[in-house]
């Protein structure tokens, strides 16, 4: 009788320690699932997420709805179990999101620049779509940057070492071929006045060219336009923020009323590029009450087998064909589906 209480009490002792391993131990992995969806036409904790000043604008009506990923990290033993008897989520090895050898802040901060760098890039291919004249200025100084005291946030960038600018990719190209350490001059207006600087290039750890230290935005040249959604990380609202500029800046309405979301990052050219995550999307965006989904051409395959029931799919390569599959959607006339 001793012996088989003494094994009690084993397993007991065994299964209580385990029990709290299962619920305080860290596992390698991450769960994903559907994320917040936000109205690009609309605000956000009071905000407009696109805010016009300066120019015309036109009512809008319906949704245009950025979706996003929902990644659960830190996760336990049962909370792994948990995931996966959803069914609505998925466990993935925690070095797909956070690759080995970057910290979490760091790709907290590429996240949190490719987010920036969509906003910027929907700016320009919505002014580009809408051929409003634009003007690539100053949007920030990184810290310790070269051209500190030379160059102002606000700036217009005219030339850079030698080359006209006209968009935020040209000052790149412009830096492509130089050196850390060596002389160049940047062309500016501030104030209705040109100016020059020489500027001394510094180094960075993620490139073999010289250093400006600015990150270049683009403007309308009258009036201004603000895209802002706070701290949300990553590349794929570019087509649907570049979407609510076109809808506020161009007449008619381009959801005809409807409840349309959407994904995929876009460059500045308006191209649309394949995103990840696009089931827990779509998800997201039926359950917030959407009736269309916008997916990137490459994403399609994957949409059409994932889809919730009800959602219409439409095909998108860029920008310009995004609006003319709307227009064409508000007319009734046939879409592209995936």
């Amino acid at each position: 009788m001793v012996g088989r209480t003494s094994t009690l009490v084993y397993v007991a002792v065994l299964a209580a320690v385990l029990g709290v391993l299962g619920t305080s131990l860290p596992v390698p992995l991450v769960a994903l699932g559907p994320g917040p969806t936000y109205d690009t036409l609309g605000d956000v904790n009071g905000a407009a997420v696109v805010t016009v000043d300066g120019l015309p604008t036109f009512p809008t009506t319906g949704h245009l709805n950025m979706t996003t990923v929902a990644v659960a990290d830190r996760l336990t033993f049962v909370d792994v179990v948990r995931a996966w008897a959803a069914g609505s989520r998925q466990v993935v090895p925690r070095a797909q999101i956070f690759p080995p050898g970057k910290t979490d802040a760091q790709v907290r901060d590429e996240n949190t620049q490719q987010f920036s760098a969509s906003e910027t890039n929907a700016e320009l291919a919505a002014m580009t779509e809408l051929a409003i004249p634009t003007r690539v200025v100053v949007g920030a100084l990184v810290p310790d940057s070269p051209a500190a005291g030379a160059l102002q946030v606000g700036d217009e960038l005219v030339t850079v070492s030698g080359r006209a600018v006209a968009s935020p990719a040209a000052v790149a190209d412009a830096l492509a071929t130089t050196a850390p350490g060596q002389n160049i001059t940047v062309t500016y207006r501030r104030d209705g006045q040109e100016g020059s600087a020489d500027v001394a290039l510094g180094a960075s750890a993620d490139r073999a060219q010289g250093l400006l230290g600015v990150r270049p935005a683009v403007e309308p040249r009258s009036g201004d336009i603000r895209i802002s959604l706070g701290d949300i990380g990553g590349p794929s609202a570019g087509l649907m923020f570049a979407l609510a500029v076109v809808d506020k800046l161009s007449p008619g309405e381009l959801t005809g009323g409807r409840f349309v979301a959407g994904t995929g990052a876009i460059d500045a050219a308006g191209d649309v590029s394949p995103i990840g995550g696009i089931p827990f999307k779509m998800q997201a965006a039926h359950d917030a009450g959407a009736t269309v989904f916008l997916v990137p051409d490459d994403n399609c395959a994957e949409a059409a087998t994932t889809a919730p029931a009800g959602l219409q799919l439409v095909r998108v390569s860029g920008l310009a064909d995004a609006v003319r599959q709307l227009e064409a959607l508000d007319a009734g006339a046939s879409v592209v589906a995936c």
